[in-house]
This record gives C-alpha cells, sequence and structure tokens, in this order.
C-alpha cells in the first residue's frame, strides 16, 4: 500500500468530480426557475460537465504517458480551481454550460491521472483493494456534498456553491504539489504522436477482458448519473420533500455506496474481484427492476424508495472499484491510454444518459428508473460476453508502448 500522503492526495482527486456533480443537485428546481429554463436545461450543465470530462480524458491520459503524471496533473487542478470560481459569475445558462465544460476537461486530469498512479504503484488484488479504499475515502464527498450544498443554497444560493467547489478545488491543487511524487520513470515513458497513441489505443481495445470490464464499469456509471441527474426532480417533485430533506435522503445513497465500497477493499484476497463486480452488478439490476415495477404500478413511495435505491448504490459500490482494477490489470504497460478509456467511456455515456432523464418531464420518475436498470442490465451483458467466467489472466507486457 502506498504511503498514507499519496492515498490521501489520491483520494482528495477523486472528491473534486462528486463534489462538482453532487454539491449542486438540490439547486436544480431553483436554477431552472432563475435561469428562466426546464429541468433538461439545467441537466444541461451536468452535460457539459460530463462531456468536458469525456475530451479531457482523451488529452490527459496519453500526456501523462508521455511526459510523467505529475506535470499534467497540476496543470488540470489549476485550471479547474480557475474555471469553477468563473462558474459562480456566469451571467447566463450559456455561459454556464461553456464554463462547466472547461472545468470537466480540466478536471479529468485528476481522475484519469489518479487511476494511471494507482496502476504505477500496485498491481493485482492490492490495485483492487487500493481503488476499494479510494472509493470508501472518496465516499465521503457525496454524502457530504448534498448536505453541504443544501447549507449553501439556504444561505448563498446556487452561485455559493461553486465559490466553495473553487475554494476546495484550491486545497486539493495544493494537496497534490506536496503529496503525489512522479510514478512514472522516465525509461517507462513514450513518445507521444497522434500515431503512436491511436496504436495504443488500438492494442489496449484489442483486448476483450478489457473491453468487457471497461462496459460494465461504464454502463455502471450510467446508472449512476442517471440517478444523480434525476435525484432532486425524483425526491423533490414525485416524492415530495423538501431541499434539505432530499440532501439528507441522497447522502443515504452515497452512504451506501461508501459502505459497500469499504466491504469490498475488506473482502478483496478472499473473494475473486470478478465475483464482487457481478454481485454488485445483479443488486443494481435487481433494485432498479423493483424501483421501475413500483413506479409503474403508482406504489412508490418514500418507505420503498430509499431502501431500495441504498441496495442500487450499494451495489454500484462493488462495481466501480472492481471493474477498475480488472480493466487496468489487463493493460499494464499503457495504464495512462486504458485509464483514459475507462474514463472517457464512463464520462461519454454519463454525458448521454444524464439530460434522457428529464425528458418525460419534472413529474415522473419513469424514464429514471428505465436508464437505471438499463444501464445495470447493459453492464451485465457486456461482462458476460466479453470475459470468461473465471475471467481472463492479467497481461504482464504491452507491446505499443
Amino acid at each position: 500500500m502506498p504511503r498514507p500522503l499519496l492515498t490521501a492526495a489520491l483520494a482528495l482527486l477523486s472528491f473534486i468530480g462528486p463534489l462538482s456533480t453532487d454539491m449542486y443537485l438540490p439547486a436544480f428546481p431553483r436554477m431552472a426557475g432563475e435561469l428562466g429554463t426546464d429541468a433538461s436545461g439545467v441537466q444541461l450543465t451536468l452535460t457539459a460537465f460530463l462531456v468536458g470530462m469525456t475530451v479531457g480524458h482523451l488529452v490527459f491520459g496519453p500526456l501523462s504517458d508521455r511526459y510523467g503524471r505529475r506535470r499534467p496533473l497540476l496543470v488540470g487542478a489549476a485550471v479547474c480551481t480557475a474555471g469553477t470560481a468563473l462558474c459562480a459569475v456566469a451571467p447566463s445558462l450559456g455561459w454556464l454550460v461553456a464554463l462547466r465544460f472547461l472545468t470537466g476537461f480540466s478536471g479529468a486530469a485528476g481522475v484519469v491521472i489518479s487511476r494511471a498512479v494507482v496502476s504505477d504503484v500496485v498491481q493485482g488484488a492490492a490495485a483492487a483493494r487500493l481503488f476499494g479504499v479510494l472509493m470508501t475515502l472518496a465516499g465521503i464527498a457525496p454524502v457530504l456534498a448534498p448536505l453541504a450544498g443544501g447549507a449553501v443554497i439556504g444561505g448563498a444560493g446556487w452561485r455559493g456553491v461553486f465559490w466553495v467547489l473553487a475554494g476546495v478545488s484550491l486545497l486539493v491543487t495544493a494537496v497534490v504539489a506536496v503529496g503525489v511524487p512522479e510514478s512514472l520513470p522516465r525509461e517507462r515513458r513514450h513518445a507521444g504522436g497522434v500515431r503512436r497513441t491511436a496504436a495504443a489505443v488500438r492494442e489496449v481495445l484489442g483486448d476483450r477482458a478489457y473491453v468487457g470490464y471497461t462496459l460494465a464499469f461504464t454502463f455502471g456509471f450510467g446508472m449512476l448519473f442517471c440517478y444523480i441527474a434525476g435525484s432532486a426532480f425524483l425526491l423533490q417533485n414525485v416524492l415530495g420533500l423538501g431541499v434539505g430533506t432530499s440532501a439528507v435522503a441522497f447522502s443515504g445513497g452515497a452512504v451506501a455506496v461508501t459502505l459497500a465500497s469499504a466491504a469490498g477493499a475488506r473482502l478483496v484476497g478472499r473473494v475473486a474481484p470478478e465475483a464482487l463486480l457481478r454481485g454488485g452488478l445483479t443488486a443494481m439490476l435487481a433494485g432498479s427492476c423493483a424501483l421501475l415495477a413500483l413506479t409503474v404500478s403508482g406504489l412508490l413511495t418514500i418507505p420503498v424508495c430509499l431502501p431500495l435505491m441504498g441496495v442500487v448504490c450499494g451495489g454500484f459500490g462493488l462495481v466501480v472499484a472492481n471493474s477498475a482494477a480488472l480493466a487496468l490489470a489487463q493493460v499494464p504497460g499503457a495504464s495512462g491510454v486504458g485509464s483514459a478509456l475507462l474514463g472517457t467511456a464512463q464520462s461519454g455515456w454519463g454525458a448521454v444518459v444524464a439530460p434522457l432523464v428529464g425528458v418525460g418531464g419534472e413529474d415522473t420518475a419513469v424514464p429514471l428508473f428505465c436508464g437505471m436498470a438499463s444501464c445495470s442490465g447493459l453492464a451485465l451483458v457486456a461482462l458476460r460476453v466479453c470475459v470468461r467466467r473465471r475471467g481472463a489472466p492479467r497481461r504482464e507486457e504491452h507491446p505499443v508502448v
């Protein structure tokens, strides 16, 4: 296990994504009114952030394989801080969408490079365990984010949320500068260029097991992004909760993710990571289908909705760490490119599904649960088609990079 300071710095890098997506969720209905738009319009700010992350992964992943991890990481963190501060003074929805794209693009550096750093310093079950630890630590962010967001919104409005996020991003930048050394030696770097990068991408995508684990990771996050985009409208408009109460309810799902991630990290070594991954996906699919059935039959209530969401979120907690570790274990010589493709698929798919949950209007949960069930089912199918039951053996070399 890496030293505690590095682990803490990597966990803080993992905070930026959940904070940037979850902290302003309670303000979605209020933002729609103030910015003169509807649910899909406000969700477009989330989509822009995810599209920015998609592009950023494609840029920062190969850059980190060529120039090392540290320099691109610090540049991305600094730009993310400045962009988040500008979001707080955005004069219109259009400006806010553009700035959210910028913060997503620069924030991708922390996500993609932190995963590559993990792959640089540990492998195999140790990597799955470290990913689980990071998920557990990072789980604090989505627990606190909606609660803190609800408090900030009540006193300073939704713009105050972005000022707080800018301060947190500045703190993360400082901690990374101190706590994350260079983890990729010069002899393991490779000259870049479009042709070389394209060759590395083709080689990575040629690994069928990598593709299967990546698709499980991607569709698993698609389920989460459906919930993130639609949670405020589900909890406030469909179930009738207030802003503060809905923030608490959303945090309950984050607690389930955190607890499941902690349990998964402890089980690695005794239970195969792929078994944990399949179990998590099964829980996601079963819970989502139950929520959809209850909604269609008109039986969805708070006492049944919240526990089932806990099941779904708990399943996701087992999925994310194990799918990422298993995917990157297939391409140990190209962890930057491998991590970039993981993040590209994750945020790109999230950008597609996030606005779709609002197409049915603000007062129905059917599109939300349809999206969650579909993503969970696609993840299971991809895993079954692409990965042998006992998993593919870990590849020790990668001929391209």
